[in-house]
């Protein structure tokens, strides 16, 4: 028989982390059975239930985990807002090593975990998790996009991230250096994974050089010799000398100890929380570099995740997916327009949405609120698997 669900109660002391934060509701998650220890951060619901990946990572304590939660829910508040999607900000993060401590017993508790907040945060795949997993954890609950199409999914959601990101580059490389194509650019990849892998195929398929680095050095020598990108080091990919740094990997690139050492034009990457503090944008406009701010230019995933919603339909996921060119065009005229950075440009964006919600009408999301969680519910309850293989049509 399976265990239910055991959230953490509040204490005065969770009050005061959303007070801080000002995230509307912090669950803590642990399933003795399975060993899960996750945390669910829901940021903001103004525009709609909250949506974001479960990130799987070894933290080393449960403050350094709860933090990691925090910034990328707020992050997914702002990046759906700055797409123009009816959702709001979520994110998961699980405690634990993604290549020895993953089982389906975990995932499934999970799922059950995100059940129980009854559509207020729908989960998907982040940094750690596969497609595979979200398969797992929508056996036990609705609220989960980037599951397989045999499940009425769209799959592995890196090839739209990564196409959102050379959309972004495109329009930071006009921006900055007036140029129309990618041929004879150099980018920088930092992160040979799922996305960084992507975007450098797409690159070269655009005829732009490729340095690519990643910490798994074979890997990235294989990766290298099979697309024509030339090698680097790990240690040393910030600071090599190009037109486009595209920071692939973890966040806090941008940092007090990298900043003055980066020999590019342009920053534009699919990592989450690339700059270590905000100040650091201003510190790239003054040094002249051009960033497109990560929760802009990385927001492709999310696009077409967001369409398992409606139904499914991949012409119309990479349509939307190709219009990020246009936002961050639109980031870059802001930031000349008012002469500040184009991190600041894009929270201003960001936030009057927001903003604007909060005016309208407030409310709990439930599922029966959304049609696409009823008709999901319905089919998940009909005997047999076959019956989740055509949700959407």
């Amino acid at each position: 028989m399976m265990n239910s669900p055991h959230l953490h109660s509040g204490s005065p002391q969770d009050f005061e982390i959303l007070e801080d934060s000002e995230h509307e509701q912090i669950v803590f998650c642990k399933d003795l059975e399975s060993g899960l220890r996750a945390i669910i951060a829901i940021h903001n619901t103004a525009l709609g239930p909250s949506l974001g990946g479960c990130r799987m990572w070894n933290y080393g304590s449960e403050a350094e985990a709860l933090t990691d939660a925090l910034r990328l829910s707020r992050g997914m508040s702002y990046k759906s807002a700055l797409a123009g999607l009816p959702l709001g900000g979520g994110k998961a993060v699980i405690w634990g090593d993604s290549k020895r401590d993953k089982s389906k017993a975990m995932f499934r508790a999970f799922g059950r975990f995100v059940e129980s907040l009854n559509g207020r945060y729908i989960t998907g795949e982040d940094v750690g998790t596969s497609m595979a997993d979200m398969d797992v954890i929508f056996e036990e609950t609705s609220y989960v996009v980037g599951v397989s199409p045999r499940l009425g999914g769209s799959g592995d959601p890196s090839r739209y991230t990564a196409y959102g990101c050379l959309q972004g580059i495109r329009a930071s490389v006009k921006e900055q250096l007036n140029r129309d194509t990618l041929k004879g650019i150099r980018v920088a990849i930092q992160g040979i994974g799922h996305v960084g892998q992507n975007l450098a195929r797409m690159l070269r398929e655009q005829d732009a050089e490729v340095i690519a680095a990643d910490l798994d050095t074979e890997k990235c020598r294989k990766f290298c010799d099979e697309f024509d990108c030339e090698p680097a080091n790990a240690e040393e990919i910030l600071f090599v000398d190009c037109d486009v740094l595209a920071p692939c990997a973890m966040g806090g690139a941008i940092n007090d100890d990298t900043i003055d050492k980066l020999n590019c034009s342009i920053v534009a990457g699919s990592a989450n929380n690339q700059l270590a503090a905000k100040r650091h944008g201003k510190a790239l406009a003054d040094k002249g570099i051009l960033y497109a701010p990560d929760y802009a230019i990385n927001s492709g995933g999310l696009i077409n995740v967001s369409l398992e919603l409606e139904g499914y339909n991949r012409d119309e996921a990479v349509c939307r997916v190709k219009r990020l060119y246009d936002v961050l065009s639109h980031i870059y005229k802001i930031a000349r327009a008012e002469g500040i950075p184009t991190n600041e440009a894009a929270d201003h964006v960001a936030e009057q949405r927001l903003e604007n919600a909060k005016h309208q009408s407030r409310r709990v999301w439930l599922a029966r609120e959304h049609p696409s969680f009823i008709h999901r519910n319905q089919e998940r309850s009909l005997p047999g698997s076959q019956s989740q293989l055509d949700l959407f049509g």
